[in-house]
């Protein structure tokens, strides 16, 4: 371990000298062997290539035979970069010579990343021109795409880097090249406001065309707040009228909701109307929609009239961002709901909660019918709601209402519902989402359990019914954990979503055994609630006791052959004095005889679930 670091502190210093003390006088496979061990991800060769010691780098490869092809990760503007080759690292770094050094040692080109991003997309997104044309002139690839089909070219365009999109498209970079979601080097333009590269992009050819939300790049620059764009696109009659007035109507939302400018909005909204009412043989009418609770019955303004009146309320203001925003771009754009969460978070800071939670009920709703079950960004607005409901607790529970905080629940427990048939095909990504979404779920448990005093005989029945709803779907996490398990194991790595204050386990426990959750359930080790709640991590006796008196089973074995009791620390056992024969009835002890005296009983006793009990202890 001490030789590995000598060597690797020695290429991150650039200390040639230290290095070759170190290292000359071992034989050659020693030395190969160690300059190809890694320290936090790195070999001695990666970190000399991304610090651009040239005198270390041709050291490791000339004298210490180091695999110039050999990868690693490396950190770059705090994110972290798997399997990058040397080449990569020095063109990412800017560091010329030693990109010149490795491909004069015969380093591949055209080596990828992880996200298959090759050394000539590293030069590009920094702007290092001069080895950009190196590698151009060496043979790299300007059209390969990284692992989301963004090209050099596109990179560049985002990143605003002239002078490389002007070498790309001379050398013969594809103007209208497609991402996988459909975006062009048009929509990178208009979202980093590119407005020189546009320029530059359209006298080489490229058009205007819709990625898979159905963006274009004028209502891309729009959505940014790219004024010059917008005015550049429209001034072309490259869009059609509407185009036109829809990108004004979006920039006027995005000065409201991200710039905080209503002055300029009230402008670009008076523009966007005087265009619609041009003709007035033939006005461009708005799709009006109806009301709704969400935006406080507000509705788009159509007159100049409705649009001065505006001006006195910036609250409606707001109102009217979200609805434009609503009906141009479509309930499916993820602008769409990040506005509306955003703006009820806004509400919820100045502790006007209920406007937060119409506006949040509203973008779930949405959210739910468009994605598909355990999509992230639902399951982030789910969690909001944690926080938020448990945030207003903390304040006072008075200000929580049961219907709001049911009906949130109910939308959580529909997220594992949709998703009951595929559990056992879902991909690592989901199944992470599956499991948060249950612990989601029993936050909500524990939120309306806190609720409990104040809430009546029907919504405690309602309660019960939604929870046996869920029971039913016997939703298991990590490892086979049940719902009980995971209530138990609360403080390890389960449901600590409260963020004010603690979790009322034993409520949850009782609410779930009242709807019939199995007590003695099992997960992957064969571990009950029991065992987890008499474990050294929780060693939670009000919780131990809760779960005997509903009936578990004190001396069911897990598959390590240990009983609860077992797992109770050493310094806790006078916790549980208990007397054990009244939890062991006389089936338990006939079932320890059969197992004590390996009496055979398997396809003799008639149940499966017998043989379980059996087995079980």
């Amino acid at each position: 371990m001490e030789f590995k670091n000598i060597v690797f502190n020695a290429a991150r210093d650039g200390k040639l000298r230290r290095l070759k003390l170190f290292l000359d006088h071992r034989p050659k496979e020693e030395v190969k062997l160690i300059v190809s061990l890694r320290t936090n991800g790195a070999t001695p060769l990666l970190i000399a290539a991304r610090n651009g010691y040239l005198n270390v780098l041709e050291y490791l490869i000339d004298k210490c035979n180091a695999d110039i092809e050999q990868v690693g990760t490396v950190n770059f503007d705090g994110e972290s970069i798997e399997a990058a080759p040397p080449i990569w690292c020095a063109a990412a770094a800017g560091h010329l010579t030693c990109v010149k050094s490795l491909i004069t040692h015969g380093a591949n080109v055209n080596s990828k990343t992880k996200t298959n991003s090759t050394p000539l997309r590293a030069a590009c997104f920094d702007g290092h021109i001069e080895i950009v044309k190196y590698l151009v002139e060496y043979g790299a690839d300007i059209e390969i795409a990284n692992r989301h089909g963004h090209t050099c070219l596109m990179i560049s365009a985002y990143k605003k880097h002239l002078n490389i999109a002007d070498f790309l498209i001379t050398n013969g970079a594809q103007v209208n090249r497609k991402s996988f979601k459909g975006n062009t080097a048009l929509h990178d333009c208009a979202e980093s406001g590119s407005l020189e590269i546009m320029k530059l992009l359209l006298m080489n050819g490229a058009i205007m065309d819709v990625d898979s939300y159905g963006m274009t790049p004028l209502k891309a620059a729009a959505l940014s707040g790219h004024t010059p764009i917008v005015e550049l696109i429209t001034s072309l009659r490259l869009c059609t009228q509407l185009e036109a007035i829809e990108a004004l109507e979006l920039l006027g939302a995005t000065f409201v909701d991200k710039k905080h400018d209503i002055l300029t909005a009230l402008t670009l909204w008076r523009k966007a109307l005087n265009l619609r009412n041009l003709s007035d043989n033939c006005p461009i009418f708005k799709l009006m929609s109806e009301p709704n609770i969400a935006y406080d019955k507000a509705v788009e303004f159509t007159t100049v009239e409705q649009l001065d009146e505006l001006a006195i309320d910036p609250d409606l203001m707001r109102m009217q961002s979200l609805l434009i925003r609503e009906r141009i771009l479509g309930p499916s754009h993820p602008d769409t709901s990040y506005y509306i969460r955003y703006r009820g978070a806004v509400y919820a800071d100045s502790g006007n909660y209920d406007r937060c939670i119409q506006l949040w009920i509203y973008a779930l709703d949405m959210q739910q019918k468009i994605f598909d079950a355990l999509n992230t960004m639902t399951q982030s607005s789910l969690l909001s709601f944690v926080e938020l409901f448990s945030l207003m607790m903390s304040k006072s529970i008075s200000t929580v209402r049961f219907s709001d905080l049911f009906s949130v629940l109910r939308r959580a427990i529909y997220e594992l519902e949709a998703s009951a048939g595929r559990v056992g095909a879902l991909n690592d990504h989901d199944l992470t989402n599956y499991n948060r979404t249950i612990n989601i779920v029993l936050s909500f448990l524990g939120l309306l359990c806190r609720l409990k005093p104040l809430i009546t005989v029907k919504q405690d029945l309602q309660l019960k019914t939604e929870t046996y709803r869920l029971v039913k779907l016997n939703p298991r996490g990590k490892n086979g954990s049940s719902l009980l398990h995971m209530v138990c194991n609360v403080g390890e790595t389960s449901f600590a979503l409260f963020p004010f204050y603690e979790m009322p386990v034993i409520d949850i426990c009782g609410l779930l055994l009242q709807v019939g959750h199995p007590v003695d359930v099992i997960d992957s080790a064969g571990n009950t609630p029991l065992h987890i709640s008499a474990s050294a991590k929780h060693n939670n006796p009000t919780q131990f006791m809760t779960l005997l008196e509903n009936g578990a089973h004190l001396d069911y074995s897990n598959t390590t052959g240990k009983v609860a009791l077992d797992l109770v620390p050493t310094d806790s056992t006078n916790l549980y004095q208990l007397s054990r024969l009244k939890y062991i009835t006389l089936q338990c002890l006939c079932a320890q005889t059969i197992n004590k005296n390996r009496i055979p009983f398997k396809g003799r006793v008639g149940l499966k679930s017998l043989e379980e009990f059996i087995q079980n202890h």
